[in-house]
Parts: C-alpha cells; sequence; structure tokens
C-alpha cells in the first residue's frame, strides 16, 4: 500500500509539473495567431527582403551577430506554423494558403539574396556560409525541438522570449541566403545542400506544430474518415522520413571522418617524435584514407618506418596509408612553399615575442622613471612645507631602510627622516614634526633625526 501511495504521489506531482493546460490561450486566439502570421504581403513581404539583406552581408563579412539580427526579424515562421497548424486541425484550407505564402516568401528570398551576391565584390565563401550546405541529423533534432519550443510558447498567454530563440536557432533565413549564394556562383552543391536545411527546418517546424496542436486536442475544422484520415498521416510520416534519411548520412558520415582525423592526429602526435627528427607538416585526407607527413632532419631509417606503419592498426587506421617525405630533396613543391611558411611564421613568431618583451620592459622602465619623478617632487614639495614651518631648517634628507631585530629575526622597513637645523630643536618641536609628519606621508613608522 505504501509503495502504491508514493507511486501515485509522485505521479501527481509530475503530472502537474508537466501540465500544458494550466497556463493554455484560448484555442480561437491561438489559431487567430498563427493565421495572422500566415500571410505575405505589404509590411511582411518588405521585412523579410529587408532581413534576407541583412542575413545576406552577415553571410558575406562572416559576422554572426549580424545574422542573428536578420534570423530575429524574419516572419518565416508564420507560414510554416500555419502549414503545421492547418494539418493539425484539418484546416486544408489553411494548408494550401500557408504553403502558397511558403513558397512565394522562400522564391522572393532566394531571389533577393542571388541578387545580393551577384552584386557583391566580395565573392569568397566564409566559414558562415559553408556552414549551411551540409545538413546532417542534429539540424533534424534542433528542428524538431526548436518547433516544439515554438509552438508550445504560441499556446501561452505569456508568450516569453521562445519565438526570437527558436528564430535564431532553427535558421531559417541563412539557408536560403546560402541558396542564393549558389545559384549566383553557380555552385550546384552549395544550392542543395543550403536548400535541403531549409526544407529540413521548415518540415520539422511544421511536423511539431502538428504534434502539439493534436496533443493539446485543438478542435478540428472538418472531420474526415478514418481511411483519408490514416492515408493523410502516412503522407505526413513519409515526408518526415525522407527529409530525415539523407540527413542521418550526412551526420553519419561527418562522424566518420572527425573520428578519423582524431586518430590520425593522436597517431601522428604520439608516434612521429624523434631526437634529431622535425615533423613539418601533416596532411591527413579521410577520403583518400590517407596520411600524409614531412620530416626535416636525420633521415628515419626504413626499419623505423615499417615500425610507425605497423603501428596504424593500434589507433583503428589499419585501412589507412602513410606517405612520409624525408628532407628538403623528397618534397614536392607545395611541400616547400608550406615548408618557407612555416619557417617564416615561426621567425616572425620568435621577433614578435622579442619585441613584446622589448616594449613590455620600456614600459616598465618608463613607469619606474615616472615614480621616482613623482617621488622626487613629492620630497622637494615636502621639504618647502617644512622649511615654511621651521625657517631654520638648512637639509632635509628622507629613504626607506630596513630595520632587522638580530635577536628575534623581525623585519620592518621604517622611512628615515634626517633634518638639519641652524638652531637645536627641542623635544615639543620634534614631537610636533614627527606627528605632522606621519600625517604628511601617511605612514606610522617613521625614524626622525634632528640635528
Amino acid at each position: 500500500m505504501e509503495m502504491s501511495k508514493i507511486i501515485s504521489e509522485i505521479s501527481i506531482f509530475l503530472k502537474d509539473r508537466f501540465d500544458l493546460s494550466s497556463d493554455k490561450e484560448t484555442d480561437r486566439k491561438t489559431i487567430e495567431a498563427i493565421r495572422k502570421g500566415v500571410e505575405f504581403k505589404g509590411t511582411n513581404l518588405w521585412v523579410l527582403i529587408f532581413a534576407i539583406f541583412i542575413a545576406s552581408i552577415g553571410l558575406n563579412v562572416n559576422s554572426t551577430a549580424v545574422i542573428i539580427g536578420a534570423m530575429l526579424i524574419s516572419p518565416l515562421m508564420g507560414p510554416i506554423m500555419g502549414v503545421g497548424l492547418g494539418v493539425g486541425i484539418n484546416d486544408f484550407e489553411l494548408i494550401k494558403r500557408a504553403f502558397k505564402n511558403l513558397s512565394f516568401a522562400v522564391f522572393i528570398s532566394v531571389t533577393t539574396s542571388t541578387i545580393y551576391f551577384f552584386v557583391t565584390p566580395l565573392e569568397e565563401a566564409q566559414s558562415e556560409l559553408l556552414a549551411r550546405t551540409t545538413p546532417t541529423i542534429w539540424d533534424v533534432m534542433i528542428a524538431l525541438m526548436g518547433g516544439l519550443a515554438g509552438i508550445v510558447a504560441i499556446t501561452r498567454k505569456d508568450k516569453g522570449n521562445a519565438i526570437p530563440g527558436v528564430a535564431i536557432a532553427t535558421a531559417l533565413m541563412p539557408p536560403l541566403c546560402t541558396a542564393g549564394y549558389g545559384i549566383s556562383t553557380g555552385n550546384i552543391y552549395y544550392f542543395l545542400g543550403a536548400f535541403y536545411l531549409f526544407f529540413i527546418n521548415s518540415v520539422f517546424i511544421s511536423f511539431s506544430t502538428f504534434l502539439i496542436i493534436r496533443f493539446l486536442k485543438f478542435p478540428k475544422i472538418s472531420f474526415i474518415d478514418s481511411v483519408t484520415e490514416k492515408k493523410f498521416k502516412s503522407y505526413i510520416y513519409s515526408i518526415v522520413f525522407l527529409a530525415t534519411v539523407p540527413s542521418i548520412y550526412l551526420g553519419y558520415k561527418i562522424v566518420q571522418k572527425s573520428v578519423f582525423e582524431s586518430r590520425a592526429n593522436k597517431y601522428i602526435t604520439h608516434e612521429f617524435v624523434f631526437p634529431k627528427t622535425q615533423l613539418v607538416t601533416k596532411n591527413v585526407s579521410f577520403e583518400k584514407r590517407n596520411i600524409e607527413v614531412l620530416l626535416i632532419g636525420e633521415i628515419i631509417q626504413e626499419e623505423s618506418l615499417t615500425t610507425l606503419k605497423n603501428k596504424l592498426k593500434d589507433y583503428n587506421l589499419s585501412d589507412t596509408n602513410i606517405m612520409v617525405k624525408q628532407g628538403l630533396n623528397g618534397s614536392s613543391q607545395s611541400d616547400m612553399s608550406i615548408l618557407k611558411s612555416s619557417i617564416l611564421e615561426e621567425i616572425y613568431k620568435k621577433n614578435s615575442e622579442k619585441l613584446e618583451n622589448k616594449d613590455k620592459q620600456i614600459i616598465f622602465l618608463e613607469e619606474e622613471l615616472l615614480k621616482f619623478k613623482k617621488h622626487r617632487e613629492s620630497i622637494e614639495d615636502l621639504a618647502n612645507e617644512l622649511n615654511a614651518q621651521y625657517p631654520n631648517l638648512i637639509s632635509f634628507t628622507i629613504g626607506n631602510a630596513t630595520s632587522i631585530n638580530v635577536r628575534s629575526s623581525e623585519k620592518k622597513q621604517p622611512v628615515i627622516i634626517l633634518g638639519k637645523f641652524k638652531n637645536r630643536i627641542n623635544s615639543t618641536e620634534k614631537k610636533k614634526i614627527l606627528l605632522w609628519l606621519k600625517a604628511r606621508l601617511k605612514e606610522e613608522d617613521i625614524k626622525l633625526i634632528l640635528e
């Protein structure tokens, strides 16, 4: 009985924590909000064009901040969620309208980005742009989770800040800009890769919208027979499956490449260590299953090279070929260029370090000189002030000293002040001068000697 009671309480607790009905907006208002974002005309259309230009510029100059800004103002989420809502509530008119607006938005987006990349003088593909050409299974998971977060947020009374986050995470705008770049440069690989990423994001945002709409039991506009509904669901799951499969394959290849490169680099780092021979360059090719290294210094004998090749299996690289180039005579022109660049870079690095150290030394000496000047000026001011109070002052000496108690080994660093006067100073005046000096110098340990 106790166990069943505990399980019941845990179940009630979890149900209360994960309940989506407590702060849920009315179904009518949620449907109206999504319907409103479906249309692409007037303001929405111009905002889309401006956002595409901003995202294209961000990709062109490799600025992550600019790309994020473009994603935040992009209205592309509207028709994509509209398709998912239409499927979820059997509103076929909404599905057609959302799909038509989405197609128009995609056409405008790709056209705008193509025009931009045709006229921009910056032609090189930057890392932010290249990142949108090879979608993987991780992009599928991001789109699905982002879409779920987005539709859950939209169905709440308090929308929160989830929608901007979803817009950034699912990245609808950059893939369309990259597709435009692919068209403008004639690179079909970039176009297909980027458009596939957009397709993945669109499908899984719509699919996640459909799932939450059905889970929350939104009222259906029209009812269809079970056979038609089953066929309709099979179409949905087929599209989801077709969108997922290529990304799984691409993700698998990326993982394979990453693992291979990690093993190859580990093998080179651990095995190519010689006392009189230095590794200059290395080239790891996953596609060719090949490792190339260039060594300079003492020639590695054939027996040692055979041992190195045999050790490949210890790093799970049995199917990998290794090519060892030794000395400058066996180097190709490209290897020589790399070697020269490496040497020049090393020389520059060492010179930079030396110059940096010299600069630091100069700065340190200048600071010390400034401190000395300020110290000297402050001593002169102190002497003048004391002379104004005691006109019979002849000389004034100040300095730091180290005092050591030979019995206790206690060390102190008092300020020693020596003052020479024309007339003898009595003990009262000496005490007065000492108190004034402590207050003026903000030092308690002062040894005053007056003559």
